[in-house]
């Protein structure tokens, strides 16, 4: 296996240090816009690493990046909207395809997450192809949970919910969001989406339907709202629920921030010209903050992805539990010196990638991670020193 991973940020970055310890590839090409930054993230991390430059805009230069260096699979690790050229490029160069957050969703046209993608299923199964999208930890791990739940845990499914929830704070900022604010303020301020059955998919309003969901581990309650998020688009195309939800922890400060910034247009993402400079609004405010990727010395607390499954068990009986994922960030930076929301989002990937190299898991076209086996995941991600959880509810 000869991996390309496009993005050296905070996720990319962590899945060099996961990577690093594993032995299924050959070869990591690590590519970035900013070539210093793909040099330190492979920096100690031994001669099967490579770094390289690459402009993820052009499907052409990522397709010639994975012709130059023989790649079998492509793993996209920058903001969704490179998702389409990076899958055209891997495409165009006879490579299998990774990402983590799927092609962008259009209200004004009701293009819905990942619809771009599943548009050209087709060509990926004719030409032998995978494409396997969503596969970070949300989505992703919440993927798998939802399609263990299906296969080990219930006979009848009412409801598969989606819920994301931490204590994470960052020592001296008021304001410091621990993953990327491009693509928090794009779930986020988008109209978020259900699916039920009967119905199918719908949206409803930015951070709707509150509730306090009770997060294991220390984290306790936090109240939770409607997002936007992939796992709503992907979760029913192979799983049989009721309903289909996701919600995020993000607290009413967040709210509040993410409101104003919607309120003053800082959330837009066409350009605006600036005393002679055309600017992204939302590119202003990302580089406003800090970068998530170096706050990990700063923060203190937890993160947790679960999936929180409600129907009748095996037996026949009601029945609800939430399948969980926790990382601390004491350890994730003692461990491999990366924060804990950067972290917990690149392993899965790293785990996908190995199971894909041993045949464990296969597949082509275009596919949800619960289009997949969840058994070998799950005890592979265990392995990985990083073990899952569950509670009944």
């Amino acid at each position: 296996m000869r991996v390309l991973l496009v993005g050296a940020g905070g996720v990319g970055s962590a899945a060099v240090s996961i990577a690093a310890r594993r032995s299924f590839y050959e070869t990591i090409v690590v590519a970035d816009y900013d070539l210093d930054r793909a040099r330190r993230a492979i920096t100690g991390h031994g001669d099967r690493f490579v770094a390289a430059h690459v402009d993820a805009s052009s499907t052409d230069a990522v397709a010639a990046l994975c012709r130059e260096h023989r790649i079998t699979h492509v793993l996209n690790a920058v903001d969704p909207r490179f998702v389409m050229p990076i899958f055209d490029g891997a495409f165009a160069a006879g490579a299998d395809y990774l990402d983590m957050a799927m092609s962008l969703s259009h209200a004004a046209t009701g293009v819905k997450l990942g619809d771009d993608q599943f548009a050209r299923a087709d060509e990926w199964s004719a030409a032998g192809r995978l494409a396997l999208g969503g596969i970070g930890v949300e989505p992703g791990l919440s993927d798998v949970f939802a399609r263990y739940a299906a296969d080990e845990l219930f006979s009848e499914i009412d409801e598969i919910g989606v819920r994301d929830g931490a204590n994470l704070t960052v020592d001296g900022y008021d304001f410091a969001p621990s993953f990327s604010i491009w693509t928090t303020i794009e779930e986020c301020l988008n109209p978020p989406v259900v699916w039920e059955k009967g119905r199918g998919w719908y949206t409803t309003s930015p951070f709707s339907e509150p509730e306090v969901f009770d997060f294991p581990e220390g984290i306790g309650p936090v109240e939770c709202v409607n997002v936007e998020h992939e796992e709503v688009l992907l979760i029913p195309r192979w799983i049989d629920a009721k309903r289909v939800t996701f919600k995020y922890g993000l607290g009413d400060e967040f709210i509040g921030v993410l409101k104003t910034l919607h309120k003053l247009g800082l959330d837009a993402v066409t350009p605006v010209r600036v005393r002679g400079v055309e600017v992204s609004p939302r590119d202003v405010v990302a580089a406003c903050l800090p970068d998530p990727a170096t706050l990990g010395a700063r923060m203190r607390g937890k993160t947790c992805a679960g999936t929180w499954v409600r129907g009748l068990g095996p037996d026949g009986q009601p029945r609800e539990v939430y399948l969980y994922h926790v990382v601390d960030n004491e350890w994730s930076m003692r461990e491999y010196g990366h924060q804990a929301v950067v972290w917990q989002t690149a392993v899965n990937p790293v785990v996908a990638l190995e199971l894909l190299a041993s045949g464990v898991w296969s597949g082509v076209g275009v596919l949800g991670p619960e289009a997949l086996p969840p058994t070998p995941f799950l005890d592979l991600l265990t392995a990985y020193g990083s073990p899952w959880g569950m509670e009944e509810r």
